[in-house]
């Protein structure tokens, strides 16, 4: 498994009360002021479950949750990264921070083949050897990066609105995802799923979700009904 800790730093107050309360105010009379006041658990749960089944998720762009992510290789952050839309990142930076004695990644596949991880790991020190030497020799850390392997982890913060971690968890919780980001996706989910079980309830891979895969020939197998996208 691959060390990858999560922690919810900060979301949006009442997460599914906002975003039940802007779909109200589509259908509601009230002014933004009043949209909170008397709403209850089950009027709640009733509302978000109707913009489930109709598919109308602009309203979870109201609530936001912001994670720390550390330990993950810089493969993963360069995937991570793709996921644009309503989502913003802050990273470790190998510009200013130096990596005198980085820590890296070393993939399962890797990991179980003791020959091969070993010609991993000596890799891995000779790049830090000759990183270390730029850097004695007075060539700037911004430059000498240039050395640093993909293998090697960073640390982030993450922030995402719900309906953005909707999409992130159906990709990237797939059995087609690269094992990393998807231990990754999976305890992102654990943790908004304890703060907002209605607005999560059932997110993940299609197959969990709705039942369907989408990968058609590269399907892993779970799902009984397998389709492409149209």
């Amino acid at each position: 498994m691959f060390k990858i800790k999560v922690t919810l730093l900060s979301h949006t107050p009442e997460p599914e009360k906002v975003v039940a309360s802007a779909a109200r105010l589509c259908y509601s009379t009230k002014c933004g002021a009043e949209i909170m006041d008397n709403f209850s658990a089950e009027e709640i749960e009733k509302f978000l479950t109707r913009l489930r089944s109709l598919g109308h998720l602009s309203p979870f762009e109201h609530a936001s949750f912001t994670f720390a992510i550390d330990g993950v290789s810089r493969v993963l952050s360069h995937q991570l990264v793709r996921h644009r839309i309503g989502t913003s990142y802050s990273q470790k930076s190998q510009r200013y921070v130096k990596e005198g004695q980085f820590e890296y990644t070393v993939p399962d596949s890797i990991a179980s083949n003791q020959q091969q991880k070993a010609v991993f790991e000596q890799t891995m020190t000779y790049l830090q050897d000759r990183y270390n030497e730029l850097l004695a020799a007075g060539i700037p850390a911004e430059d000498a990066r240039y050395l640093l392997p993909n293998a090697c982890t960073t640390n982030l913060v993450v922030t995402m609105n719900a309906r953005s971690l909707l999409h992130f968890f159906e990709l990237r919780c797939c059995m087609r995802a690269q094992k990393e980001i998807r231990q990754l996706a999976d305890l992102m989910l654990a943790e908004v799923s304890k703060i907002a079980p209605l607005l999560f309830v059932n997110a993940g891979a299609p197959c969990k979700s709705i039942g369907i895969c989408f990968e058609g020939d590269l399907s892993c197998g779970r799902a009984k009904n397998i389709k492409l996208r149209r």
